[in-house]
């Protein structure tokens, strides 16, 4: 975020910068552009400065070009123009006795990464891989990898490429590196660099030279070549047999390729070298870094793949820490799987038990994916342990172990008897759309076998108005006409029911209906719902409570205005409003596509609420913003309005028989709530904002009428 007073900063910078005495003093001249380069690494926009800093760099202070470098490379492709004076610098500089001088002018003379410049860069790169010093030819190699990406549809030169593969053989092994990185670049569209056997052959002889990254980048471009002998091949692989073992994972892990690579044909040789790695690779599975330890967990999950039981003598080094982050402890059951046995299955289902209850809740799941999975070979163990958990009344681990046995029904049917006797009752416990699905697909598949299935599927079928997955929907439908088939006489009058909800409830009519049962009231009328959202509402983008209460007070200021703004006001009737949970009315308004901003708690007078929604009416959206608002209490206002005091007064006594004129008892009118309906919108639109009214009105109604 740019600071107060950048402009006068920038200018006082200019100043010093430009001011002889502080030329003159090579310290004060290097600490003002090491200010310009703080400005700059905080976000203030320091690109006038430019021609200043170009004059910078013609120094002898090596510190000093560095910090001039970094600020020209990140303002060179602002002023492309004055670039042209840095590149006479860079080219003297390449010149210059210090080899640190001439590598640094090389390597910021291609990250400049101006098109304009290639013709000036491309001689002194070419001096580069002449150079006598090593750090400046591993520059000059990576500068040509660099042009070739600034022009990458120009054509390669030949002296170059022929070259950068007379340089594989330079005495500095990072060189050697630099050139094989090059050529792939250089050479992408033509396949990579070229590997023959003496380039095979002295690039393995000099591996042990190189680091970690540069024996890692050898090994990965060694798998293109083929032995042309089985000699050739042994002699290979002899030398590559301390690297399966190396300290390093990625040397050890790109030696275990290519080693996989090369031994494709001999099995025994490929088991023997797997085998070697496992030392590697659990001592990787114990790294500090939990990259580093995700990474090895791969690739032994890999490997189990291939060799199964490779590692199940080591089970109980993938046990999870309880520190461990869960991506780590979900592949570590993932390996724990492929190494069950007769011997450790009691114990890794042990471990897996514990870790169903885990706080997170995928580790939790996961780990009850895993024991179904076990479940396929030793189903009678793990069925026990997954039916204790539906005991835990918990939604996430019923609604995995739900999931989990229908898995496991499909690979075994015969845990089909055990499972449906387990699974009564535990509908009440599912609210997730995937647990719902799981049970459904049970009480089709096995309804005859399950003696509530009948009773089960009724109680979804008469919620189905507030179900809003279609994937809950059609797997209703499918299980109650197959258990149905199975058992017609309880099943017939449910099934004609829900028919008839689909027929009368089209796809596109049931994304546009708004439906209040989910929150566990019955619906609205029809007749009133199908008017309540005729503009389709939504709570996108949303508001923030400030911006909220400033729009709000901006609304009264336009308003006065007359401009496109309207203000309105209106009075709802609802009996026990003020009753109505808070929680409930929220759910049912977000169903709807309104967003319940605030609200006063339940029985609190005054009863307030704020909301906001977004209706979208062709060729515009609106903004919507409402306050709901009642004062005091029917027999109050009642009083206060100077009409029926008496009765009013008779309620208050505990006389519920007195009458009003129109035959209600006082008790009755009391209970009537006026709730005052302030509505703002902008821009104006009369029939969106009565639209909003009609599902406010609908809402407040069918929540009060099912108040107590």
């Amino acid at each position: 975020m740019p600071y107060l007073g950048n402009e006068d900063m920038v200018k006082d910078l200019r100043r010093a910068l430009s001011n002889p005495h502080v030329q003159s003093d090579h310290l004060r001249y290097r600490n003002a552009i090491l200010k310009v380069i703080k400005l700059m690494s905080q976000g203030v926009d320091v690109s006038n400065l430019f021609s200043e800093m170009v004059k910078a760099c013609a120094t002898v202070d090596v510190v000093q070009k560095k910090l001039v470098y970094v600020f020209l490379c990140s303002y060179a492709a602002l002023n492309p123009e004055l670039s042209l004076l840095v590149i006479n610098t860079l080219r003297k500089d390449c010149q210059d006795p210090n080899p640190m001088v001439r590598s640094l002018a090389l390597r910021n003379m291609t990250n400049l990464r101006l098109p304009g410049l290639v013709e000036y860069v491309e001689q002194p790169l070419s001096a580069g891989l002449r150079d006598r010093a090593a750090c400046v030819r591993r520059v000059a190699v990576l500068g040509w990898a660099k042009l070739h990406n600034l022009q990458p549809n120009s054509e390669t030169d030949a002296s170059v490429v022929n070259e950068l593969y007379g340089l594989l053989r330079d005495p500095d092994p990072i060189v050697m590196v630099n050139c094989l990185r090059a050529l792939e670049e250089i050479l992408k569209e033509e396949g990579g660099v070229t590997i023959n056997k003496p380039i095979a052959h002295h690039l393995l002889n000099r591996l042990k030279e190189c680091d970690v990254w540069g024996q890692s980048e050898v090994l990965k471009i060694l798998q293109r070549y083929q032995p042309h002998s089985d000699d050739e091949l042994f002699d290979i692989l002899s030398l590559l047999d301390s690297s399966l073992v190396s300290p390093h994972p990625p040397v050890m892990a790109a030696t275990l390729s290519l080693f996989l690579s090369l031994s494709s044909a001999l099995p025994a040789v490929s088991l023997a070298a797997l085998e070697r790695v496992q030392g590697p690779l659990l001592a990787a599975c114990g790294s500090a870094s939990r990259e580093m330890r995700f990474t090895a967990l791969c690739h032994i999950q890999l490997l189990l793949r291939s060799v199964p039981g490779l590692m199940g003598a080591h089970y109980k080094r993938f046990f999870c820490g309880y520190a461990e982050p869960a991506f780590i402890k979900q592949r570590k059951m993932q390996v724990l799987v492929e190494l069950v046995n007769d011997e450790n299955v009691a114990m890794i289902l042990d471990e897996l038990k514990e870790y169903c209850t885990d706080v997170n809740t995928d580790t939790a799941q996961a780990a009850i994916s895993a024991i179904g999975r076990i479940g396929r070979s030793y189903s009678d163990r793990c069925l026990k342990i997954l039916i204790g958990l539906l005991g835990l009344k918990q939604e996430h681990i019923t609604s995995a172990v739900v999931q989990t046995m229908r898995d496991l029904v499909w690979v075994c049917p015969q845990c089909s008897e055990t499972v449906c006797s387990a699974l009564e009752g535990c509908e009440e416990t599912l609210q997730d759309s995937q647990g719902k699905q799981a049970l459904l697909w049970f009480l089709g598949a096995y309804g005859d076998r399950v003696s509530s299935a009948p009773y089960t599927l009724e109680v979804f079928i008469d919620t189905v108005r507030c179900e809003t997955s279609p994937g809950v929907k059609m797997e209703l439908l499918t299980a109650s006409v197959r258990l149905f088939l199975c058992r017609p006489a309880e099943t017939q009058d449910m099934l004609g029911r829900l028919l008839h909800y689909c027929i009368d409830s089209p796809a596109d009519s049931l994304a546009t209906k708004p439906r209040l049962s989910s929150v566990g009231l019955p619906d609205a009328p029809a007749d009133t719902l199908a008017t309540s959202a005729v503009v389709p509402l939504s709570l996108f983008p949303t508001l923030s409570p400030q911006e909220f209460e400033r729009l709000w007070v901006q609304g009264a200021e336009h308003a006065e205005e007359k401009l496109d703004f309207v203000c309105r006001t209106e009075h709802l009737q609802g009996p026990n409003v003020t009753r109505v949970s808070p929680q409930s009315l929220q759910a049912a308004l977000q169903l709807l596509n309104i967003h319940t901003l605030a609200f006063t708690p339940p029985r609190a007078l005054p009863w307030r609420i704020y909301v906001y929604t977004h209706t979208a009416a062709p060729p515009r959206t609106t903004l919507v913003l409402a306050e709901l608002l009642y004062q005091e209490a029917g027999a109050h206002a009642a009083a206060a309005d100077g009409e029926d005091t008496d009765d009013a007064a008779a309620l208050a006594d505990g006389e519920e028989e007195a009458t009003f004129g129109g035959g209600e008892t006082a008790r009755e009118r009391a209970d009537v709530k006026e709730i005052q309906v302030t509505l703002k919108q902008r821009p104006r639109d009369d029939n969106a904002l009565k639209d909003v009214l009609s599902v406010l009105a609908t809402v407040l109604h069918t929540l009060s009428c099912q108040t107590p």
